[in-house]
């Protein structure tokens, strides 16, 4: 689609997308089926044009607490899910509390706290609301919850308490995969307290996984479905193998790369927040993805934290280097800088 556009062409296709464009998908399918190198870097041009009309140079910053890996379901994607034998945690009040006291001042713009579905919490949710109010009144910043699937009226009080962003990824809007993925869960549930949320001011992520035998036709619906919904974040992750669950051996064959679809995410929703996450490759992983289009980042952890991430690239390593400082330092190198809270409060309409 790009092979034979100049720079001025790629710049005036940017432009087109700033002033509202909407990619049909016989667009998508091209972009999506890119695979030169050439290609794809003039796809990554347009992205990052698009991204800097409506963000500069200014990047965001999440802070991410893991703070219980106990979980209820059965994805057959995930690490954490209930019939993996592995080593779990669940942090306490005082913990958090002590988390936060150790984040004080740090620069992030948002803490993110997740868990699996946790019957711990599900099933007597006044302590999850009770966990953000505490950090709420600990560290004054927005705060994105992401407990799974909660009942509306959880997620009101979490409202009131606190919670400003819900992420609840779908991870497919191919109602078939998404049985293969999320088994025994209710598709229509899952999207519906998404959309409860949003109806009910808070800010929303949603997010697909990639690497999953999806193919560019399953991709577009996901796009499509996650575009319907009107997220204010929107997400895209490669599936890593994880030791211990179904899918621990599957291989995939697409060339659906999670650059490729972060930069078609940045065309689709040019002025919504798209995640570099840490937890694939790291800084150097967070470098690619900015490139690409991405303009906030996701899975930074506490200073000399061993709490989980998703993917968790880094498990293993004695020294894992997911700090703000490490990241601020990159982003200086690029020519990118930390945004003020003042821009990320415009974003939430605090």
């Amino acid at each position: 689609m790009f092979q034979k556009m100049a720079n001025n062409e790629l710049d005036k296709f940017g432009e087109k997308i700033i002033e509202g464009y909407r990619l049909s998908d016989d667009e998508l399918r091209a972009l999506l089926s890119l695979g030169s190198e050439e290609e794809l870097e003039k796809l990554y041009y347009v992205a990052r044009k698009v991204r800097d009309h409506f963000f500069g140079n200014r990047v965001f910053l999440n802070c991410f607490i893991y703070f219980s890996t106990y979980c209820k379901n059965q994805c057959t994607f995930c690490y954490y899910n209930c019939k993996n034998e592995i080593k779990r945690y669940r942090l306490t009040p005082e913990e958090v509390r002590d988390t936060c006291k150790v984040l004080k001042g740090l620069g992030f713009h948002m803490v993110d706290l997740t868990m699996g579905e946790d019957p711990y919490y599900h099933d007597e949710p006044g302590r999850f609301v009770e966990m953000v109010r505490t950090v709420k009144e600990e560290l004054g910043l927005p705060i994105m919850v992401s407990p799974g699937v909660m009942d509306n009226s959880t997620l009101l009080e979490l409202k009131r308490n606190g919670a400003n962003f819900l992420a609840l990824y779908q991870e497919t809007y191919d109602r078939e995969l998404y049985a293969k993925l999320r088994v025994g869960q209710s598709f229509d549930g899952r999207a519906g307290s998404r959309l409860f949320a949003k109806e009910n001011g808070y800010c929303v992520e949603d997010g697909l996984l990639t690497g999953v035998g999806n193919d560019i036709e399953s991709t577009i619906t996901s796009l499509r479905g996650m575009e319907a919904n009107n997220p204010d974040m929107v997400r895209v992750m490669t599936f890593l193998p994880q030791e211990g669950t179904p899918l621990a051996d599957f291989q995939d064959s697409s060339n659906l790369s999670e650059l490729k679809i972060i930069a078609v995410q940045r065309l689709m929703f040019p002025d919504r927040l798209i995640p570099a996450s840490l937890d694939l490759e790291g800084i150097d992983g967070m470098v690619y993805r900015l490139n690409a289009g991405a303009n906030i980042v996701t899975s930074i952890l506490p200073p000399d934290s061993r709490l989980e991430g998703v993917a968790n690239y880094d498990r293993e390593l004695e020294e894992r280097d997911r700090s703000i400082t490490s990241v601020i330092l990159r982003l200086e190198s690029m020519g990118m800088e930390p945004a003020s809270q003042a821009d990320f409060e415009k974003i939430l309409g605090c």
